[in-house]
């Protein structure tokens, strides 16, 4: 199994370190065969070799979680361990490049579809685009703070997705994660986030938002329903944005916040999220919402220590499964 070979400078140089990580993953899980788990780890390798794969690093991004997984659930030898780390760094290497604009990635399309294969692309209506610009009590643009804050981000920014980018980096990077710091101050408005410059992953995206569109870049907020302690209940949602890019449409971002195991990223458009979906009762949740979900704004309007709002994080219902 070898990765699909397309006549493009980017598969002749941003992949080739990471071809050749997975085809020494792959050959050291054959040489250890058979050990716990081996097969499902076979398997997920030769999808994430594939030219679906290739051509949707968000798909590929999501097997190295899983195939982590797999292995940290298993009695995995420590050398095959070690080669998925070494695929993760040349993974992230690979978003580093797209990020710096080092390399351009087009993603291919197939002969029977010829649509592109992340995103549906539709240009936003004047009552979308007013929808998604709107300053509200939650995300409150207008006020100084904000403003002020924008312009020194757009004075280093050369272009839209530049300042998107800058504004990203910036929240995610300079405003606290009020867990992984553990402050003591819930914060919801988009001015206090800045002001006590901290926030949830929920009240990071509200002040993300705000940064935006006080630059009138349409923006919503979307939602994933993830394990609290990634093996099954409790289940809570996790709050991110979608920002509006003319190039390529709706792409989804998280400001929440990098540490250990997150490297989220802005690379459109390849999609790099905190956090993967991977157990049967998790979600990514579909829409787009030009406000924050009420039962958010409930909770950090409700809980006044950040200990209280972790132990009651708000989740919602999963529809049943249709049945036929």
């Amino acid at each position: 199994m070898i990765f699909y070979q397309e006549e493009h400078h980017f598969y002749k140089t941003a992949l080739s370190d990471l071809q050749g990580a997975w085809l020494n993953l792959r050959e050291e899980v054959v040489n250890q065969h058979p050990f716990e788990n081996s097969d499902r780890i076979l398997f997920q390798i030769d999808e994430a070799m594939s030219w679906e794969s290739v051509n949707n690093l968000k798909h590929m991004g999501d097997i190295i979680t899983l195939v982590k997984n797999i292995a940290v659930q298993s009695e995995t030898p420590a050398e095959v361990v070690a080669l998925i780390g070494q695929v993760k760094e040349e993974f992230a290497a690979v978003l580093d490049d797209i990020g710096d604009g080092t390399i351009a990635f087009h993603p291919t399309q197939t002969k029977k579809d010829k649509r592109p294969q992340q995103f549906s692309f539709t240009r936003l209506s004047e009552i979308e685009q007013k929808k998604y610009t709107e300053n509200s009590t939650v995300i409150n643009w207008q006020h100084p703070s904000i403003r002020e804050c924008s312009e020194r981000i757009l004075a280093k920014s050369n272009h839209a997705c530049d300042y998107m980018k800058n504004a990203f980096e910036y929240v995610r990077d300079k405003i606290l994660h009020s867990r992984d710091f553990q402050t003591q101050i819930v914060t919801c408005t988009a001015s206090e986030v800045l002001k006590h410059k901290s926030g949830s992953c929920y009240a990071k995206s509200h002040l993300l938002a705000a940064l935006l569109r006080v630059q009138k870049i349409p923006v919503g907020f979307c939602y994933q329903r993830l394990s609290q302690e990634e093996n099954g209940p409790p289940y809570c949602l996790h709050g991110l944005n979608a920002v509006y890019t003319e190039k390529y449409g709706w792409y989804r971002v998280d400001a929440r916040g990098n540490k250990e195991g997150v490297n989220a990223r802005f690379t459109p458009p390849v999609e790099q999220l905190a956090f993967s979906v991977t157990e049967p009762r998790e979600r990514d949740l579909p829409e787009i919402w030009s406000e924050p979900l009420p039962v958010i704004v409930h909770a950090l309007q409700t809980f006044n220590s950040v200990e209280k709002l972790y132990d009651n994080l708000p989740d919602v219902q999963l529809l049943p499964a249709n049945r036929t």
